[in-house]
């Protein structure tokens, strides 16, 4: 095996560069799920106040249903998708924290502390 081979596979930052791929894979996904859910809910809510308003022969504006679920949705939604939003929390953590040691690796390598002698 070659020095330039055996230098490559025992390099950490190539570990590190997947699992920061990994985790902000993670990150999207999650985030896409709970932005989804807060919208649907959003959508449900006003059709919701547009039916009710139908039921009891109030037209109700789209634009004025849509304000109005918005403000509903807010702090429902702090309870519907608590653990959707704890996951999105700590996949954001994760992130941060790959970034933190890819960026110590980087200022020790500045310094010259590489590790190799």
């Amino acid at each position: 095996m070659s020095d330039a081979t055996n230098a490559d596979s025992n390099d950490p930052t190539s570990e590190n560069a997947a699992t920061g791929r990994s985790a902000k894979k993670s990150l999207a996904v999650n985030l896409g799920v709970y932005t989804f859910a807060r919208l649907a809910l959003v959508v449900v809510i006003a059709a919701v106040i547009v039916g009710v308003g139908l039921l009891f022969g109030v037209e109700v504006p789209v634009l004025v249903a849509a304000i109005f679920s918005v403000l509903i949705s807010l702090p429902l939604s702090l309870l519907l998708f608590k653990n959707m939003r704890i996951r999105v929390n700590e996949s954001i953590a994760a992130v941060d924290e790959g970034r933190r040691a890819a960026r110590a690796d980087l200022q020790s390598k500045l310094r010259g502390e590489d590790g190799k002698k």
